[in-house]
């Protein structure tokens, strides 16, 4: 890790243990909760990686991206169905939330486009729901803002913009970059500047164009803030990001390649926990389609009130492909890849996740009751 990401080292309790160390964060496998309809020409190429959130009412909603023939993506709308339990066990479709409509949605010349991989958090300071999703258009990958009162009707925002245009540290336009699998916070933490902000986890590809001060140039985690007061003035302002900092770097095996947010933080007596990616490369045979990729679950603790500080990171993956619809799909090697979270209290808590491209999974965490992290206060 470079000079300039200093902030993002892990403070308090090793990631480094004997492997032999249990990892104190596991997720049990609730089971499949939405799968393709054959029926539905907008899910022939799969279902997945969905955003969930509650309503006023309590009523649990998901926010699936479906891809269909043509690679166009959209995101709809389904209430979650529950059990006698209240486990998911099925979902009701009810709906478009957003499909490509807009130049940065739209990729013309291919007759394709897409609104991909939406993250929902509920963001009480602003009395708002505010989704962040992938826009693929012509300029590639970019990170993109909508927002709700009710989760029914949603109104974009457009796409985030990281300023300043040239960053005085890193010497690079984050805007250049393709950017991927952006996460808000649910509630303000203190900026580099000591204002309360809206802070977001974002995933900025580099390519050639490696930031001052980085030696990795891997695709990494990063932070970026957005202040408070301007989004209570005007939520438009919620696409203005500043005060860069890399977050964490790829480092075991299982993220070789690269590493990016998941779900939605949710705050725990240890600090901000962030259940996040990693992929490493998986061999395909000599003309197999599918991505030569593994796409692993891994779970991080940021500092409760400067969530620069890494508090703690899973030296191993909480969940990693086993099941028949995670080792199938679209992925050679597997994925689990978590995009929704939804805290039930008492330190449960049940992740959303992508199964290979095609299905979407449930599994429950459970926050253990003793951990070695370092204090937050």
């Amino acid at each position: 890790m470079g000079q300039a990401s200093s902030l993002g080292r892990s403070e308090g309790f090793s990631t480094r243990e004997d492997e032999r160390e249990a990892v104190p964060f596991q997720l049990r496998r609730l089971g499949i909760v939405m799968h393709t309809d054959p029926a539905r020409p907008e899910e022939a190429r799969g279902v997945l990686n969905p955003g969930v959130a509650r309503d006023r009412e309590r009523t649990l909603w998901m926010f699936p991206r479906t891809v269909d023939q043509h690679d166009r993506s959209r995101i709809i709308r389904a209430r979650v169905r529950l059990n006698s339990q209240g486990d998911p066990v099925c979902v009701t479709r009810e709906g478009v939330a957003l499909e490509p409509s807009e130049p940065y949605e739209l990729r013309p010349t291919e007759q394709a486009g897409g609104c991909e991989d939406p993250r929902v958090t509920s963001i009480e300071a602003l009395n708002l729901y505010v989704m962040t999703y992938c826009a693929w258009g012509m300029v590639g990958a970019r990170l993109a803002l909508a927002c709700s009162t009710d989760l029914q009707s949603w109104e974009r925002l457009g796409l985030v913009d990281f300023a300043p245009h040239v960053d005085p540290l890193y010497r690079v336009n984050f805007d250049d970059y393709y950017n991927k699998d952006g996460v808000l916070f649910p509630a303000p933490v203190n900026g580099p500047d000591g204002m309360k902000a809206i802070a977001l986890l974002h995933r900025p590809v580099y390519g050639d164009h490696i930031p001052n001060g980085i030696t990795d140039p891997r695709p990494a985690i990063w932070i970026s803030y957005s202040p408070l007061e301007a989004a209570r003035r005007n939520r438009a302002a919620l696409r203005d990001m500043r005060r860069h900092h890399v977050l964490i770097e790829p480092e075991s095996a299982w993220e070789d390649l690269y590493i990016g947010a998941g779900t939605p933080p949710v705050l725990t007596p240890y600090g901000w926990l962030v259940i996040y990616h990693g992929v490493q490369e998986h061999p395909v045979p000599p003309g197999d389609p599918r991505k030569p990729l593994r796409y692993s679950a891994g779970a991080l603790i940021l500092d409760t009130f400067d969530p620069r500080i890494v508090r703690y990171r899973s030296p191993r993956p909480i969940l990693e492909p086993e099941t028949d619809e995670e080792l199938g799909g679209n992925v050679a090697g597997g994925a689990v890849f978590p995009t929704g979270i939804d805290d039930l209290g008492d330190g449960r808590m049940n992740v959303y996740y992508g199964m290979s491209d095609t299905r979407i999974g449930v599994a429950r965490l459970q926050i253990p009751a003793h951990f070695p992290a370092a204090p937050t206060g």
